[in-house]
């Protein structure tokens, strides 16, 4: 029976460097698996194109930058393996990527996963002035990009201190996404409701038989909002989940992350 893991996802938006430290060490405190952040350059949830007007500032707010972050949580933590849920593969060379989650690794003595999607909020784009294009050329990039980053991880020194950095593919998309997932990835993320989720499994085994590779060989993950009920995880792990990820903000109130680490402790132990 597979190990049920469970992590949080802090956003590292609307607080100050201090307090969202004190949350990292807070969450590895009380027992999650894993931590992650998310790669924006802003805010997320205003979902508007930046306006330029001085007499009308956007609403964005403080935000930090990702793999900066990472770093930090990297020496914050000692026991939780961290990453980013996911990295926007367009607003970085692969092989600058691969090195930079090389050093993470090493920094964290061996717990930096390296989480990746094609790409999505536009506001990101246009803002640090990268093309968005559509999203069949940001998926055709990512396709282009995994290889690249598993061949500097395999070539360059120092070596990644696991054997290879734990990849994470996030995204739903059964023609493309999947099948990179069931070709290159370690770990899958959807945030799909129970019964999609079942089914979005299902196309991924398909795509696995189809490249020739085991569907164990991925680990099931689910990113997840609000604050759900101990029968909801239950509702996922009956349909393949296998590591449930919840989305915590500031301010911190980590209650719903102690209930999430005891539910997981207590359902590990029926099994």
């Amino acid at each position: 029976m597979t190990k049920l893991r469970v992590g949080v996802q802090l956003g590292p938006q609307h607080t100050t460097y201090n307090a969202y430290a004190q949350a990292v060490r807070e969450v590895e405190a009380l027992g999650v698996d894993t931590i992650w952040n998310w790669d924006h350059f802003m805010p997320p949830f205003f979902g508007e194109p930046p306006q330029k007007s001085e007499a009308d500032p956007p609403p964005y707010g403080n935000h930090f930058e990702a793999w900066t972050l990472l770093t930090a949580m990297a020496t914050l933590t000692h026991r939780a393996e961290i990453g980013c849920l996911v990295t926007c593969n367009s607003y970085r060379n692969p092989a600058l990527l691969a090195n930079m989650a090389k050093t993470v690794d090493h920094i964290s003595g061996g717990r930096v996963i390296l989480g990746l999607g094609s790409g999505w909020f536009e506001p990101d784009y246009l803002e640090y002035g990268y093309s968005f294009g559509s999203a069949g050329e940001r998926l055709r990039a990512l396709e282009t990009a995994l290889p690249v980053i598993k061949q500097h991880w395999a070539e360059d020194a120092p070596l990644p201190i696991r054997s290879t950095i734990p990849i994470l593919i996030g995204g739903d998309g059964e023609r493309v996404t999947l099948r990179l997932t069931a070709q290159y990835a370690d770990m899958w993320n959807s945030g799909a409701e129970p019964e999609e989720y079942k089914r979005k499994c299902t196309v991924l085994d398909t795509w696995c038989d189809k490249v020739g590779r085991q569907p164990t060989a991925i680990e099931r993950t689910l990113n997840i909002y609000g604050e759900p009920t101990m029968a909801t995880y239950d509702d996922y792990v009956a349909v393949g989940v296998q590591h449930i990820i919840l989305n915590v903000g500031s301010p911190w109130d980590l209650s719903s992350v102690e209930q999430l680490v005891q539910w997981r402790d207590s359902r590990q132990a029926s099994l």
